[in-house]
């Protein structure tokens, strides 16, 4: 029999007591899933005999010089962290991966703002990471070894990240699945009281009240009337007219703060949308090509296809569960 696969929490000043109940509540339904100790969790702190929560409470941990050996080892945050404590982390970090032992074999994590640490110790270059989004502009400029993407989470080889609050959830589920299969994680999710997976390429929810610093005002107004018309999809000029400024104006907006097109913007939005209901309907596929703004079932395959890497038919195979799957006529699309 394998031992139990090794966790460790290294909780930072200001974490959050959502996503350390979350991570264990989610480790603690798997033992119960696989009947059996699959995972042995632990927590650490960097600083002191307690873990201080952002809501001020204590809970008892162990000192970080005490963590011998760990399969995951996940820096859970939710705020920002005092430069002392975070360079001891990290210099524990590059230190413990660099050892002959360890080298290779574990898997490295950050939740919430704990990516950040990752980031600033040259842990995460060269791979794609989520972070929070309240900090997500100034890492992409202060860490370009880094592609830092604006999903929920992200899992790249043996280094995972997850943006605010319940994404760790949705990372976590999504790893398990890798490891155990579909119907593994469902069954954790399930007995989380979850009945959807999040992807990764659902953006993190922002507050209305923040959205205008992630951009112009005349940018939010683009990006409300395009989520407002994805049925029957806006031209670009259309778009520019509302808003007050030239295509060219807009254009220019779109590459400032989103590093995109205004046209291939509103692409992916209505994909991923199409995505969304694929999962999470039983929509027959021509019906949510058609609410999505795509002209007919060949070309909104075609197009899928092209963007994902496989059809809409295949997306829903891959995530159907035929409890909840409804005979509606697909065969007009292949």
């Amino acid at each position: 029999m394998q031992p139990p696969f090794s966790v460790s929490l290294i909780l930072l000043p200001g974490f959050s007591l959502f996503a350390f109940g979350a991570v264990r509540s989610l480790f603690a339904a798997a033992n119960e899933v696989g009947g059996e100790l699959l995972y042995q969790v632990e927590q650490f702190v960097t600083d002191g005999a307690q873990a201080i929560t952002q809501c001020g409470v204590a809970l008892s941990a162990r000192p970080i010089d005490q963590l011998q050996r760990a399969d995951l080892l996940m820096l859970v945050a939710d705020e920002r962290v005092e430069p002392s404590i975070a360079n001891t982390t990290g210099n524990f970090l590059k230190q413990y991966l660099s050892s002959s032992h360890h080298a290779g074999e574990s898997i490295l994590g950050g939740c919430g703002t704990g990516t950040q640490i990752l980031a600033e110790h040259g842990l995460l270059d060269g791979y794609r990471a989520a972070i929070h989004w309240q900090i997500l502009a100034d890492a992409v400029k202060r860490y370009p070894n880094i592609v830092f993407t604006p999903g929920l989470f992200e899992i790249d080889r043996n280094r995972i990240s997850a943006g605010a609050g319940a994404a760790v959830l949705d990372l976590l589920l999504h790893w398990l699945e890798q490891r155990h299969g579909n119907t593994f994680a469902a069954e954790v999710a399930a007995s989380l009281g979850l009945d959807r997976l999040r992807g990764s390429d659902e953006r993190q929810p922002v507050p209305a009240s923040a959205q205008p610093a992630l951009g112009s005002a005349r940018l939010k107004e683009a990006l409300e009337l395009m989520a407002a018309n994805l049925a029957e999809p806006l031209q670009a000029e259309d778009i520019a007219q509302l808003v007050g400024v030239s295509r060219r104006q807009l254009e220019r907006l779109f590459r400032q703060h989103l590093d995109t097109f205004p046209s291939r913007y509103y692409l992916e939005l209505r994909l991923k949308h199409a995505r969304r209901q694929l999962k999470q309907t039983t929509q027959s596929i021509l019906q949510v090509g058609l609410a999505c703004g795509f002209t007919s079932g060949p070309h909104f395959s075609t197009t899928y296809r092209n963007y994902f890497g496989y059809t809409p038919r295949e997306e829903r195979a891959r995530h159907s569960m035929p409890q909840a799957m409804t005979k509606n006529s697909e065969e007009d699309i292949q």
